[in-house]
């Protein structure tokens, strides 16, 4: 898993260098056909990326956007009409039974489909229209870590070239990430969280999906029980569980959706919760909070891509410091069949 995290620079650049041209070709037939509805398909830590997918095809292209219940498809066998509507399933292996059916089901059903996987010879991408290779090369470790940032960063070049953006910014990401790597270790953070069972994390806007995929990493490395919100969310009611025995991350890009974390940061303050704020280094200073992990400011969509790193370290070193196996956690395999 380390070794995996220390490779997402160079499968960053590796992918802009090589995919660009392929991904704007894909963006091309989606701005001939015009899809007026999108729909995405996605299990795990594809489900993160597909949500960070949703925010962006809401604000950037304006369009009305849904994450799909592939159940409905496969097991209770709906059959909507999606004329005119772009079914994208993300998926790392490519090999979900769910995500090949469903992909098949919503293609007779009207849709046109996409597959972004990390394996262009996989069943989904065979029977999707389109596909994306997020060229992430090789991944051993359970954790999915380089797959990740691989598939958030095509999603955001997808939805760039498809808006007629000029991918304005996205080039210093690899860069940017190396500067978190060359950062001091999470060590000490992950001491302070040794003995911890319960953990909250938060985000807000873009960086909801990254307290999602965060807890998510923490669940299945550290056996913590880990709860993400929406900082919406989080005020409407689970609020009322924080205190100073259950620490809280706050994923907070500078930005709109740090803005909207401002009510959030200021009752955490006020209930004497243990914060740790990930990056806006204005907020961590303005909300006083217990800890603080800047980031790289990079734009506000692609904060995620960057954010996620130290979140993937915690996850790794607080697994070694509680003495458990990040590579192989129990019961888990890389490739999860589901119906």
């Amino acid at each position: 898993m380390a070794a995996e995290i220390a490779q997402q620079p160079d499968v960053l650049a590796n992918q802009l260098a090589v995919a660009h041209g392929h991904i704007q070709k894909v963006a091309r037939r989606l701005q001939e056909l015009a899809p007026r509805f999108v729909v995405l398909a996605a299990r795990g830590t594809s489900d993160h990326a597909a949500l960070f997918a949703k925010y962006l095809i809401e604000v950037k292209l304006g369009l009305p956007c849904g994450l799909a219940s592939p159940s409905t498809l496969t097991g209770y066998h709906a059959r909507p009409a999606l004329e005119q509507v772009l079914w994208v399933s993300v998926s790392q292996s490519g090999a979900s039974p769910d995500l090949v059916e469903s992909a098949r089901t919503a293609a007779a059903r009207g849709a046109l489909t996409l597959a972004v996987t990390n394996d262009p010879g996989s069943p989904l991408a065979d029977a999707s229209d389109l596909h994306i290779d997020v060229l992430a090369g090789p991944e051993l470790s359970v954790a999915a870590t380089k797959t990740y940032t691989a598939q958030l960063q095509a999603l955001w070049l997808l939805v760039d070239a498809w808006s007629g953006g000029r991918a304005e910014g996205v080039a210093d990401v690899p860069a940017a990430i190396r500067r978190v790597l060359d950062e001091p270790d999470l060590d000490g953070l992950a001491a302070r969280y040794r003995f911890v069972d319960r953990i909250v994390t938060v985000g807000r806007g873009f960086s909801y999906p990254t307290a999602r995929e965060s807890a998510l990493k923490l669940m299945e490395t550290s056996y913590l029980s880990a709860n993400a919100f929406s900082g919406a969310d989080l005020l409407h009611g689970p609020l009322a569980m924080i205190d100073e025995d259950r620490p809280v991350v706050v994923c907070a890009p500078s930005g709109v959706g740090g803005d909207l974390l401002r009510p959030v940061l200021a009752r955490l303050r006020d209930r004497g919760a243990d914060t740790c704020l990930i990056g806006a280094d204005e907020l961590a200073a303005e909300y006083q909070v217990t800890a603080h992990v800047p980031t790289p400011d990079v734009e506000e969509s692609l904060a995620p891509i960057v954010q996620i790193v130290p979140l993937q370290q915690l996850a790794h070193h607080l697994a070694v410091a509680r003495h458990r196996d990040p590579d192989q956690p129990r019961g888990l395999s890389k490739v999860t069949e589901t119906r």
